[in-house]
Parts: C-alpha cells; structure tokens; sequence
C-alpha cells in the first residue's frame, strides 16, 4: 500500500498511510500577525479532513487555535504534553469542537488505526509567549503504517538524532523559517541537508520555507523566502546523493517511492 504526502505550505502536511490521514501543524490563515501569506492560495477545506493532527511545538505557526477550529469534531489531537495548561486558546477551540486530546512525551505512541505514532524530541524552544514560563516540549513524530515518515515540526540538529528518530522511509524537513535569519533550534538548507545524511531516508521533503513572510520582506531580501528548498536540493545531492528530494508546490501531492 503506498502512502501519499501532501505540502499545503509551511508545516502542514497530510500524510495519507494505510487509510488514515494524518494533517501536522495545520496552518489555515492568510495572515499571523506581522506574517502573510506570501505564496499559495489557502488550503482548501478538505485539508483539514483528517484521522489524527499531529502538533509539535506551542509557537503559533504551528498550534494556531482558528486552524484547528477547522477541525471536525470529535477529531483525536495530539500534543505535547503540558500544551492545554500553557495555551488558554487550546482549551476552548477542543472543548467547543469536542477534540479529543492526546499529551505526550518523547517515546509515547498513539495508535490511530493501522498506524503507529510516536513522538521523538526536538531541539527547538517549546514556550508560547506571553502565557507564562511553562516549558512545553517541542516533539517531532514518526509515523508508522505502510511505511516510515518522520515529521520534524521545528528542530535543530542534535546528537543522537538518527538513533532516536530510528529507520525511516520518508522525512519531512524544515529548510527555512518565516524571516532572513535563523537561530539556534532550527534547521536552514545546510542543516536539513545533514540531518538527511544522518537519517539516510529513501526520499526527504522540504517544508517550512516559502510560505509566510514578514510585510515588505519579499521584496527586500526575496532570495531567503524562495531559495531554501532548491538550497536542500542541491546540497543534499552533495551529502547524500541516494537520498531522493521531492520538492513540492503548495498543494501538491506525491507519493514517495521508498524502494531501496
């Protein structure tokens, strides 16, 4: 049974594996504060028909309460542990729409049909400002069906990474950010490109870039907003030249091909 990957823009993605949909981080507005959408016409509504939403980490372009509100009810939803207590807007966007809510930790699963999901660390600053200092873990995910597809949320490299992310068939990297400079806890194009080569996927998407930028940005330093995914391209083809990169267009679909 193949599995299907779908990039709506930024972090949000459906993973389609052995009949269950899978959306992380879904994203659903033209603009988030100083950010707009710069590229790509707003997911439609089937994207937010999912199984289970995977979200990583508390920053806001990533658990955006108005996206999830999207969400049908009843929809199982999984976080990190801690997020309802340091996010208000959580806990009334899943009591309103009746989400059902997951918390967990690095090495928690979640069974969701034929699949197995289960959270892995990140190295990323989990806080969502201004609600207080709870540090809320940033997490990536696995996703185990029909095949292996490790979604990073936000991260940076970090030792130990490919042992505790484990095989994977599929990875889905963030390249770039929503602004010309990327600090400590994130991956660029360089960085993606290594974590592939320790990770050692059959195939790799770039997401994360391209998507959301500050007002004015575009057309002061256009080159950060739309280099970063051909950046990944040609300097995994330098790294790991037998890793194969899918490098999709908002609302684009492929599915992977994971022979090795």
């Amino acid at each position: 049974m193949s599995v299907e990957v779908t990039w709506w823009g930024h972090a949000t993605v459906t993973v389609e594996d052995s009949g269950v949909r899978v959306l992380t981080d879904p994203l659903f507005t033209r603009r988030l504060a100083h950010l707009r959408r710069r590229r790509g016409a707003l997911p439609p509504p089937e994207a937010a028909r999912a199984d289970l939403v995977l979200v990583s980490h508390l920053h806001a372009d990533h658990l955006h309460p108005a996206s999830l509100a999207r969400l049908a009810p009843g929809t199982r939803l999984v976080v990190p542990r801690g997020a309802p207590d340091a996010v208000p807007g959580l806990r009334r966007v899943a009591g309103a729409r009746r989400l059902r809510v997951t918390e967990v930790r690095p090495g928690d699963e979640v069974a969701a049909g034929a699949l197995t999901v289960r959270a892995v660390h990140a190295a990323h600053d989990g806080r969502r400002l201004p609600y207080g200092p709870q540090r809320v873990p940033a997490l990536g995910y696995v996703i185990h069906g029909a095949a292996r597809t490790y979604f990073a949320g936000d991260t940076g490299l970090f030792d130990g990474m490919a042992d505790e992310v484990g095989p994977c068939e599929t990875a889905l990297l963030p390249v770039g950010g929503w602004g010309p400079f990327l600090g400590p806890g994130h991956l660029d194009a360089r960085r993606a490109a290594e974590a592939a080569a320790r990770l050692a996927p059959a195939c790799a998407v770039p997401v994360h870039y391209g998507t959301y930028w500050p007002i004015g940005m575009a057309a002061v330093r256009p080159r950060e907003f739309h280099a970063p995914g051909r950046e990944f391209e040609q300097r995994l083809a330098l790294v790991a030249p037998e890793v194969t990169v899918y490098r999709l267009g908002h609302g684009e679909s492929v599915r992977p091909v994971v022979a090795r």
